[in-house]
């Protein structure tokens, strides 16, 4: 076959499925452009999920005729000034939105810029060009997009349902308003409205938090922490959620680089990095981040759709953003998500009948104090101080008719033990309760880290060595990692085929379950493979070591040793949550009980 040129229409079809891949793809373009004209407002409306019609209307600088004719031409552009594609400070800068909807559709542009006297309106179809034809319409732009891919019908089997497309499209422009919170947006399938933000005003930090809660909700301001880091020229701001606020998706992660949101593979990795032992694998974290940095610095048109980006220095923008997630969320130490007061509530449910009708009209009468020390006692502390499990346990304090725990710490003064598990602490304006065995596997395990870091973790050398039978394959591994184990204080050799023998474990650990921890090494070093980095490796080890060197649930603790471990939260980094995620401890305030009895 001899070589051809392909005829222009061809082109600009094979131009449209790069980069209009499905009704969101032609918002997001056509947006775009609207964001970079200066408009104040955008009106979106989609009939049958964009299928049969997409209407794009802004109040921005709109266009004369001459300019309309260029913009439905292949690479035209007004906004590479001097035709630099190194330095861009435009979302959209390819010229190829227009011409590409315009050969897979029927695309009518109407425009009318500040100071004419009429608007301007030029049709599209399939490709076909036709003439300026004067419209009536007020000053900026709108363009309609009917029967998307009529002139490629093949496409058109590969969109989904009308409900589907439609929220695809929500979600495009959600992401664009987030990092434009003066820009008013809506979203309309013609009959009702599905999306309406109202322009935020303000300090520009105040009104881009207030739309995030717009579009992720209101309890996220109260469960984010603040960022704000700068490092060799690049900044990065904006807000990471606590990790007990978490989704079953990544679909809550907004990212953007110079205001252009991302998909990028490099950010996404660097926050799962971030949270990598805050967090089960299962669960994402929500985080709205902001990079900021000379355009020279990273390359936007590395993907027909803009969605990737690439970096100069890649290392640095990683190091960059897991540092300052981290720091943030150590500095949030102990706190919870509050959302986790929400699920209790709901849980315990409104009481079926008013308090009084369980007591009559007088309140229980409180136990003497002699009855409570009985209970206290009958709760020896044969546990924690036993296993020496870091908690530096202080001397219990003999307890006077006069005096009792303070309240006046964040977790309060532990009351109580429920089931062996839960402790119960009394704070000034409620009441917390903590998982146990949470708690303390944070605590374990940011001590593992700290010694990991200082390289100092201390061991116990078992007077009986213990032979732990793994088969050949996981005593392989097991002994192929053992110097990284070592730094952890876990000594393991070889111990004839199939087996390998434990000598010296962490002294955090104890007394703790020796055979249970080597098996599941074994099984989570047959996971990872050899692509995992040597530190994700040893914090997955820490982790593991954690959860068998805690205090286990169904384990009795008394009142000094539960105030001990409440203690050690308040002061240990990221103790809101486990090693995997899981909440440490929910809190309740008086006045969220008081609703669950009827007095408020």
């Amino acid at each position: 076959m001899s070589i051809r040129l392909l005829p222009p229409t061809l082109v600009n079809q094979i131009a449209a499925g790069e980069v209009v891949e499905r009704p969101a793809s032609a918002v997001k373009e056509l947006v775009e452009n609207a964001i970079d004209a200066g408009a104040t407002r955008i009106d979106v409306v989609l009939a049958e999920g964009g299928q049969s019609l997409i209407a794009v209307s802004d109040d921005g600088c709109g266009m004369a005729p001459d300019e309309m004719m260029l913009a439905v031409e292949r690479h035209a552009t007004s906004k590479l000034p001097d035709d630099d594609l190194v330095r861009i400070n435009f979302l959209g800068f390819r010229g190829e939105a227009l011409p590409s909807i315009g050969s897979v559709a029927r695309l009518t542009l109407t425009s009318r810029p500040r100071g004419a006297e009429s608007a301007w309106s030029l049709s599209v179809e399939g490709g076909v060009k036709g003439r300026p034809v004067p419209a009536a319409h007020p000053f900026g732009t709108r363009i309609e997009v009917r029967d998307l891919f009529y002139a490629t019908p093949a496409r058109l089997k590969f969109l989904k349902a009308a409900r589907t497309e439609l929220a695809h499209a929500c979600d495009v422009i959600e992401r664009l308003g987030m990092a434009h919170p003066g820009i008013a947006f809506s979203l309309s399938d013609g009959g009702r409205k599905v999306l309406d933000l109202a322009a935020k005003r303000g300090e520009p930090e105040a009104a881009r938090l207030a739309r995030i809660a717009q579009v992720v909700g209101r309890e996220f301001e109260p469960n984010a922490l603040a960022l704000d880091a700068l490092r060799d020229g690049v900044r990065l701001t904006g807000w990471a959620g606590l990790p007990t606020y978490n989704r079953a998706t990544s679909a809550a992660q907004y990212l953007y680089v110079n205001g252009r949101p991302v998909k990028d593979r490099l950010v996404i990795g660097a926050v799962r990095g971030a949270y990598q032992d805050v967090l089960a694998r299962d669960r994402h974290p929500v985080v709205a981040l902001f990079l900021d940095l000379e355009p020279d610095q990273v390359d936007v048109n590395v993907h027909p759709a803009k969605a990737e980006v690439r970096f100069r220095d890649s290392g640095l923008v990683r190091g960059l953003i897991v540092g300052a997630i981290r720091h943030a969320l150590a500095g949030a130490g102990h706190r919870a998500s509050s959302t986790l007061t929400g699920v209790a509530l709901g849980a315990l449910g409104s009481p079926s009948q008013p308090p009084s009708s369980f007591f009559g009209h007088h309140p229980p009468p409180r136990p003497s104090l002699p009855l409570v020390r009985a209970a206290i006692e009958a709760q020896s502390p044969f546990g924690l101080a036993e296993q020496s499990l870091s908690l530096d346990l202080p001397p219990a304090a003999p307890v006077t008719e006069t005096e009792e725990f303070t309240t006046d710490y964040p977790l309060g003064a532990a009351k109580a033990q429920l089931h062996d598990t839960y402790i119960v602490a009394e704070t000034k304006d409620g009441l917390v309760i903590v998982d146990q065995h949470a708690a303390h596997e944070r605590l374990v395990f940011e001590r593992l880290k700290l010694g990991l870091e200082d390289g100092r973790v201390a061991r116990q050398g078992l007077l009986l060595p213990e032979v732990v039978d793994l088969g050949e394959a996981g005593a392989a591994r097991v002994a192929e990692r053992a110097p990284d184990l070592a730094r952890l204080g876990l000594v393991v050799e070889p111990f004839g085929p199939g087996a390998v023998v434990v000598r010296e474990v962490p002294a955090l650990l104890g007394e703790g379950d020796v055979q249970g921890l080597v098996r599941d090494l074994a099984d989570e070093l047959a996971e990872w493979g050899a692509s995992t980095a040597l530190e994700e490796r040893l914090l997955h080890v820490c982790a593991t070591m954690a959860c068998h060197g805690s205090v286990r649930a169904g384990r009795r603790l008394g009142i000094p040793e539960m105030n001990a471990l409440l203690r050690r939260m308040e002061a240990t980094p990221l103790s809101g949550q486990c090693n995997h995620g899981r909440p440490t401890h929910i809190s309740l305030s008086l006045a969220d009980i008081e609703k669950l009895f009827g007095r408020r």
